[in-house]
Formats: structure tokens, sequence, C-alpha cells
């Protein structure tokens, strides 16, 4: 035992606290099997190296805040009773999640006017960066039986219950939907079960590009060939591709044998969903296409610093294509440079140490609005814009293998800018998302009554407590939302819930008006933003910061400011030598093809030195 304690690397921290333990509680949490989960284990921070790879050390003060499995904040205070379960405790004023779903999110299918759905495949991988799929790979491979007797024994399990008049179970004789709690500080063994619960999750709650690189220093430092700066890959097909595991069994609804790839990578995320893995895809070969062009550029500089300085534009690539790029489209350019989000005229320094580097719990509940802009049929398109064919987003669910057969990787590159998202601002949702969402692993499962019941699960205050946090108002009455919801929305709302005091989050948010300038509710532009500007102030190497350690000059933060989605997937997509110049728009007028030799692309020159073997 003490020869495990000697094996740590640098001071052990409580990951909850966030403090330093005693030797007899390393003990304690190995002889239980809770290392993984509870224990940080961090070098010395020095205040002038890069981003570390494990999200450690972003704050000097508090060294374990931006690694992974560390506590999120709350922007209210959870909404806890006695027994820290508010579902069962006022479970005669809460509707079934399944009904209201039903009753507020009608299915049917209408395509957006304006995004393509590569903004619906770059959400979800900017989501998953900071957030994690643990929750899914609990309800859909650990705790699958929540449904069957097994589940009342199961204290992890928290099913949907179906209603008898269902619109579409009423046919099917389902009666539950599988579903468990998510997982928390104390359900993995770091708290006492008698304490408040807190959600634990397996990623950096910062932009960090962890689904590429990783957030653990192991699988990190596994992933790099430490020659050129490069990450391993592999050539296969005339295509580049991250490194292959035949032995891994992630991909465990690949089509064998056609279909046998699956992905070696540092994070877990890579090979889940068809858009998380192929944009990782993406960003994997940016990195090494950043650090292929730096080596040429400045021949002396050595494999760490090729490596760091391409994981730091990379990760630059990425944040600037979501804020600057993406969120205007949906949330409004002005609305966000007024309320500090953006700042396009050069750097800025907004660092405060004594706000720690920390997600909220209601960001990754506010994303899951963005379920409703999924489009649940992919349609595939050649290079020359020709339709090839279509297949189920939900067939695609742990299917690396899929990409890598019949020039696959290639359509679904080129079919998402061409084909439109679901459109966002209605209250219409895909089939596909509310009835089936993981393929052929369970008979029937709806993404939207997950998302409503993780709403409670996770104790969220009432919406209209949240109105009165970002907006001062306090609501009695249903008709005082009268300027938020329209006439027959307010109506299904008065008839589902007892009170205006028991609207759930979600649900409200599912249904608001959208802001001025703007195509999203204005609960889910508050929480966004509030996070986006923590984020900035509290990220000790936020790529605007000009006295962050490794900062870029001005020459090339002005180099950065001209990346664009497209440009993008000019330099990683496979077979895209023509794209719309605003990619996550649809084509028309205005938005017409373009050679790629016409988008602008970031001039690397920026970053040569002088005299760069000295």
């Amino acid at each position: 035992m003490l020869a495990e304690i000697s094996s740590w690397i640098g001071i052990v921290y409580d990951s909850y606290d966030g403090i330093p333990i005693r030797d007899a509680e390393i003990i304690q949490h190995t002889l239980h099997n809770t290392t993984f989960w509870c224990i940080n284990d961090i070098e010395p921070c020095n205040p002038e190296e890069w981003r570390r790879l494990d999200g450690s050390c972003n704050n000097l003060r508090h060294p374990t805040r931006g690694a992974t499995h560390t506590p999120q904040y709350r922007m209210l205070p959870a909404d806890y009773d006695t027994y820290f379960d508010r579902e069962k405790s006022k479970s005669s004023n809460l509707p079934l999640v399944r009904r209201l779903r039903t009753s507020f999110l009608p299915e049917g299918k209408v395509a957006d006017e304006t995004f393509t759905m590569l903004a619906s495949y770059f959400l979800l991988f900017v989501a998953t960066d900071i957030a994690n799929l643990h929750d899914t790979v609990n309800y859909i491979q650990w705790t699958p039986h929540c449904c069957t007797p097994k589940g009342n024994e199961d204290s992890m399990c928290a099913p949907i219950e179906v209603p008898p008049d269902d619109p579409l179970h009423r046919f099917t004789g389902i009666r539950c939907l599988n579903l468990t709690k998510p997982l928390t500080f104390q359900t993995v063994g770091c708290r006492r079960k008698d304490t408040p619960p807190e959600r634990i999750q397996s990623a950096t709650p910062l932009f960090d590009l962890s689904t590429v690189y990783g957030n653990s220093l192991d699988k990190a430092l596994a992933a790099r060939t430490y020659k050129g700066g490069l990450l391993k890959y592999e050539v296969e097909g005339g295509r580049i591709w991250p490194p292959q595991d035949v032995n891994n069994t992630d991909c465990f609804l690949n089509r064998k044998p056609r279909e046998t790839r699956c992905h070696r990578m540092p994070s877990d995320e890579t090979n889940t969903l068809i858009p998380i893995n192929l944009v990782s895809i993406w960003f994997w070969r940016l990195h090494n296409y950043l650090a292929d062009r730096l080596a040429k550029i400045n021949q002396c500089w050595s494999d760490e610093r090729l490596f760091y300085t391409a994981r730091d534009i990379n990760i630059a690539v990425m944040m600037q294509i979501f804020l600057y790029e993406l969120l205007p489209m949906m949330m409004g350019f002005e609305n966000l440079v007024h309320d500090g989000v953006l700042y396009p005229t050069g750097f800025r320094d907004l660092y405060n140490d004594k706000i720690l580097p920390q997600l909220s719990m209601e960001f990754p509940m506010a994303l899951r609005w963005l379920h409703k802009m999924q489009e649940g049929t992919l349609k595939l398109y050649d290079a020359q814009g020709n339709f090839v064919k279509k297949v189920n987003f939900v067939d695609l669910t742990i299917r690396t293998g899929y990409l890598a057969v019949d020039n696959n990787i290639d359509y679904l590159t080129q079919g998402s800018f061409r084909q439109a998202s679901g459109k966002m601002d209605d209250n219409i949702v895909d089939p596909d998302m509310a009835e089936k969402v993981l393929g052929y692993i369970q008979p029937s499962q709806d993404v939207f009554s997950n998302d409503l019941a993780k709403n409670r699960l996770m104790f969220m205050q009432p919406y209209v407590k949240y109105l009165e946090y970002f907006s001062g108002r306090k609501v009695k009455y249903f008709d005082h939302l009268a300027d938020l919801f329209e006439p027959e929305i307010l109506e299904k709302l008065s008839e589902q819930y007892e009170s205006v005091e028991n609207i759930d989050l979600l649900a409200a948010m599912w249904l608001e008006r959208t802001i001025k300038g703007g195509r999203v509710p204005f609960m889910f532009y508050s929480i966004v933003v509030e996070q986006l500007i923590r984020t900035i102030q509290s990220d000790r190497h936020w790529y605007e910061r000009p006295n962050r350690p490794h900062a870029f000059t001005s020459e090339q933060l002005y180099e950065i400011r001209k990346v664009t989605i497209a440009r993008f997937l000019c330099d990683v997509g496979d077979s895209v030598t023509h794209i719309q110049p605003k990619a996550f728009q649809r084509i028309g007028p205005g938005n017409e093809m373009r050679s790629c030799e016409e988008i602008p692309e970031i001039n690397l020159m920026a970053w040569k030195e002088d005299n760069p073997c000295f």
C-alpha cells in the first residue's frame, strides 16, 4: 500500500473539495477503488506553462479547478427536499415528463430556412467538450434494466413512465422508457450518501478540445508521436484517420465484417454519436495540419513547442468559429457584443483568479434545448452535390466503422453543409429523436423526455425562479408571462401545471418566444451568456488574453480572427474543394458555392520567428 502511495506524481487532492489529502485518505480510496473519481494527482503548477492536458493548474490558487471530476457550480441553489428528491416530494404537482413532451413538442419534419446540419454537428461537439456522455452510457450500457423488475431494486434507476393514452405507445404497449439518475460524487463513492448529491462528470469544464486531446494525462500523452508535434495517425483509403484499435469494444454496433474501424483516441466520447465522431476527426487532422506547417516555418522548434503551439491554435480555431461565427447567427451579434461575450476589435483581459474555472449545472441543461434542431434523416452527397443516399442519424450511434466504407465519410461531410438542419425555433421535433434516439440499442427512447427528466433529477429550480434571477421579475400567475409566451402556449402551460411556480426550467425554454435579434429563447440566451462570461473571466489561458502564458501576438490574433468553418473544412474535410463561404448557412443567393482557393485562410507565417534556433 505504501508503494502505491509513493507512485503518485505530485500533490494528491480531493476532487470535490480541491484540497490536499493525507496518506490515510489515499489508502481508503485505494481500498474502495474510488481513486479514479475522487482523487486528482497534480504536479506543482508553473505560472508560465502551456494549458495542461488534464486541465489542472488553470487557477494557480486552486490547482484542481479546471480539471476533470471537479464540482460544477449552480446559478441558483439546488431545489432539494429533506431526502434530496424534489421529483418524488412534489410528484402531485409535476406532470409526467413524457406527457409534457408529447403535449408541448409534437413530432414532424420541418427544415430550417437558415441553418445547415453542420451547425448542429458543431454545437453537439462543443457541448461534449465541456460535458460528457456518462449519463447516456449509464442507461444504455451499464444500467439497461430500469424498466424490468431488476430496476425496482437499483437505486440508480429513474425510468420514465409512459401514460396509457400516449400518442404512440398506447399502440405499442410500452409503458416505461429506461433512464438512470446522473452520476454524483455520492454514487461514485467520493462523498457520503446522506450529503446533498452533486453531479460528477469526466470532462474538463473549460473549452480545451478535450474530446480530441483527452482530459487525463496518461491517455493524452499516449496519443502523441513525439515527433514534429504530431498526433498519431493512420492513412487508409487515401484518407487520414486517428489511430485504430482493432480490439476496441466501444464500437459494438459496427456491422462486420466490413465495418471494423474504431478510434483509439484519448476521449471516450469520440466513438459515440456520429457528429462528435466526425468533428473529432476534423480537429485531429487540423492539429497535424498546423504542426506540420509550423515545423516547416520554424525548423528548429522542438516537438514540445510544435505540439503545444498547434494545440493552442486548434483550440482558438474552435472557439473563434463557435463564438464569432455560429453564436451570432443564433443569438445576435449586437446582443453578444453588448453583453460582453464578443470583443471583435482585439485583445481583452478580463481574467480574475478569484473566479473559479467551473461549469454551471444550468449550462449543459440549456444546451439540451438544441436537440430541437436535430434532423433524424441524414442526406449524403458527393463532391459534385449529387444526392447519394439517406441514412438514419440514430442508426450510426457507436458505429465508427460506417465512416470508413463506401466513401461514407466523404458523403457525410458533403451532406453536413448541403442539408438543412431541423428548424431551430419552432416546437416540431424529429420523430426519430422523439421515439428512437439510440437506434437498435433499446426499443424506444425519447431524448426530450430524457432531458426534462434530468432537469428534475439535477434538482433545478423552477423556471420562474430563474426568470427572477435574470430579469428581476417575480411571477405569481400564468398571465404574468404573457410577453414571453404565445397565448396558446401559455394556455397549454396552465393546463399542464397546477401552479406557475411549478413550471420546469427546460419545458419553459422549449416554448418561450425568441429574443429580439436572435433565434433562441430568453432563458437559453441568459444562461449561455452568463456561463461564457464566467469562462472568459476564469480561464487563465483564454485565447484572447494578451497576458497569458505563450499569448498570441496581435498579428497572430488577427489571423485567428480570419477563421471560418468553411476554411476549416477546406483544410480537413474529405473531398471538400468547393463550399459556401458561410457553411453554417444554407446555400443560396449571396452564399453560393465557391472554390476553396477563394476562401481566406490563416497565414501561419505570423508564427515565424526571426531566429527560431536561438
